[in-house]
């Protein structure tokens, strides 16, 4: 990752766990970061800590994303790195399924992700450089029983990211699909103590983005699978 070139990031989902390891570790490399999320509420101790700012974003609704964007635009500028980790689920027997809320999953999941991301290269093509980092897991290679909508959406995502690495790789924007194939510690998520370092720390993901983030242009991942060393795969 070059500092000279990269100077700003968006993170969009953002909230405990993952997205504030990803906020802390862009910030400590003097990133300014921006924070999207639907409800800005729970974001002020993040805002604090990494000196980032807060925007009121549904990253399903076209309107947001372009309304976020712009808002970038005339205040921080537009993001070099963009990290997208929303996501919705929903779960349960196929033929009980709410169409409504299989509808939810999808758009947020990765119909949202296209919308963030085709603005995020309208605004690096013209530069040639930037990254884009779409959150994926392990539903996004593999359907599990009774949630069939999480893995639409999963599955729908890591497509994006594969199309997207072949159309824009070749000019100079680095895409990349992480999947997360395992579960995150969380303070509501707690390891168990019969199973020690069976979840994955969140730090440590982020280091990981990182590390793709600054990958040479001669050796760049388009996709990336990170899980606990005791998780069966």
């Amino acid at each position: 990752m070059s500092k000279s070139e990269f100077k700003n990031a968006l993170i969009v989902g953002a909230g405990a766990g993952l997205s504030a390891s990803l906020a802390r570790a862009l910030a400590h490399e003097g990133i300014a970061v921006a924070l999207a999320a639907r409800s800005t509420n729970d974001l002020a101790a993040l805002v604090q800590d990494t000196s980032a700012r807060a925007f009121a974003c549904d990253a399903s609704s076209r309107a947001d994303v372009e309304r976020l964007f712009s808002e970038l635009d005339a205040s921080l500028g537009a993001p070099d790195i963009v990290i997208y980790n929303a996501s919705f689920r929903t779960r349960g027997p196929l033929i009980d399924l709410d169409p409504a809320e299989v509808e939810r999953t999808l758009a947020v999941t990765a119909f949202g992700a296209f919308l963030v991301a085709q603005e995020a290269a309208r605004r690096m093509l013209p530069k040639g450089y930037g990254a884009i980092l779409l959150t994926g897991a392990s539903a996004g290679v593999k359907g599990y029983a009774q949630s069939a909508p999480f893995a639409m959406g999963k599955f729908a995502l890591r497509g994006l990211a594969q199309s997207m690495a072949r159309e824009l790789h070749p000019r100079g924007i680095h895409v990349a699909h992480i999947v997360i194939d395992g579960g995150i510690r969380s303070a509501r998520r707690p390891e168990p103590s019969d199973k020690p370092e069976s979840l994955l720390d969140p730090d440590a993901i982020a280091e990981t983005y990182l590390h793709v983030i600054r990958q040479p242009r001669s050796a760049w991942s388009w996709e990336v699978e990170l899980r606990p060393w005791v998780e069966n795969f």
